[in-house]
This record gives C-alpha cells, structure tokens and sequence, in this order.
C-alpha cells in the first residue's frame, strides 16, 4: 500500500462521510432503499416532512441519537485525531457525518458541513443553535424560549443548503498557499454536492488527492490515489510523518 507522505510543510484537509461511521455501527440511510420504517427517508429529513409531521421527525432524530450515543469512535476516527495532534493548524477535518464520533475520538478541528444530530435550532426564529443530547419522548414537542416556535435537529436536510461559514472554512484551508495541500477523502460516496467537488478545488491548486474508501466512489478518477479497504484498518498504517 502506498503511503501518504506528511512533513513540516504540508497541510492535509480530509473529508469524512458515512462510511467512517458505519463501522461504528451508525447506520446508513441513503443506502439501497433509503427507507426508514418502510417510509422515505426525505419524510423525516426535509423541511416539507417537519411541516407535515414534527413529531414523526423527532421521534426519527431521538432514535438517532439513542443510537449513536451508544456507539464508540473506531480506529479510523482515532487515526485522524493523531494526525491532527501532529499537524495542528495545517490540519482541518471537514465531515458529511452528523454523530460527532470525530469530536469524541479527540478531533477539534472540525467542520460539520451537514450539522449535527448532538444540537437544536429554532425553526422560526435566528435563536444560536445550541447542545442538545436529549433523547425525546415520543410524540414531545419542544419549543423556542425565545419565539415560542418549534424546535428543530440542527441538521442540514435535502433541499436546504449548506451554512456558507462553513464552506468559507474549507475554502480558506484550500487556499491558504503557505503549504503544500493534500486532500483526503474517507467513506464518502462521491455524488454529494458540494462536497464530491472538493477534490477539484484541491487539484485546482495543485494538491495531491487520496480516497480512503470501502468500494469505488462516483468520483473514483479524480483521485491521484485510491486505497480500497475499511478505513479503520487503513488509516492506522497510512500516514508517515517525515
């Protein structure tokens, strides 16, 4: 296997999808029928399906987060807490995961690109999202000190788009020149926008790029590199530090 080289002057920036966390044990949705409970997933993960049934949504998101709380960080997760631990400010973690499993493995330097499932918003109102572990009652409602409105996950569903801070974050790091880049991506299925085009802005200012991945992604051949295999077992072994 090659490795992927890191010195004093390199800045890695990786991306993290719902492969990583599968080994886990979080389980994916978007996989070949996409359906919870035999119903859609968009029914529980668009503004439309909150509209219609904010208690079916919530009962959704409460059992996501019964569930991810008791999973653990795997080798993968810890691997990159490592390197960020190494690398400090030359390292950003961008990732399409929502159960902070990174944040737990030790990662701080973390850009939650589609929220997270660990934190509330208003649906109505600008109140700051805030720390949520609370695992609901079914059928409980909360609602907003502020505006007395519903409250919502602070999760980025199908049809909204992504907080432009955040992809503010990933585009400095792109661009910062002041290192030599290389961009990682692990678990990811390479047909997510905009994150599957990450890897043209790294190439674009001459970055190397390496995928991590189970099987082949959508975005397989705009990699200079591809490792195939679990990323818990290939991330340990991957990096040397020079």
């Amino acid at each position: 296997m090659d490795s992927l080289h890191l010195d004093d002057n390199t800045r890695l920036l990786v991306l993290t999808g719902a492969g990583v966390s599968a080994e886990s044990g979080i389980r994916t949705f978007r996989g070949a029928d996409g359906l919870w409970e035999d119903q859609p997933v968009e029914k529980v993960a668009t503004p439309e399906g909150f509209a219609a049934d904010p208690r079916l949504v919530w009962r959704f998101y409460s059992e996501r987060r019964a569930a991810a709380g008791a999973c653990e960080p795997n080798a993968g997760h810890r691997a990159l807490a490592e390197w960020e631990r190494r690398l400090g400010e030359r390292f950003l973690l961008a990732t399409q995961n929502i159960d902070g499993l990174h944040q737990r493995a030790g990662s701080q330097r973390v850009v939650e690109l589609h929220g997270s499932l660990f934190r509330t918003r208003c649906a109505h109102c600008t109140r700051k999202p805030f720390e949520d572990r609370t695992v609901y009652p079914v059928g409980h409602l909360e609602r907003c000190d502020e505006c007395r409105g519903l409250l919502r996950p602070d999760i980025v569903w199908f049809g909204e788009m992504l907080e432009e801070e955040n992809l503010r974050q990933v585009r400095d790091f792109l661009l910062r020149g002041d290192t030599r880049l290389v961009f990682l991506a692990v678990g990811t299925s390479g047909a997510v926008w905009p994150a599957a085009g990450f890897v043209d802005g790294a190439r674009g200012v001459g970055g190397r790029t390496w995928l991590v991945n189970a099987d082949p992604a959508d975005n397989t051949d705009r990699f200079h590199h591809f490792v195939q295999g679990r990323s818990g077992e290939v991330l340990p072994r991957l990096a040397v530090f020079d």
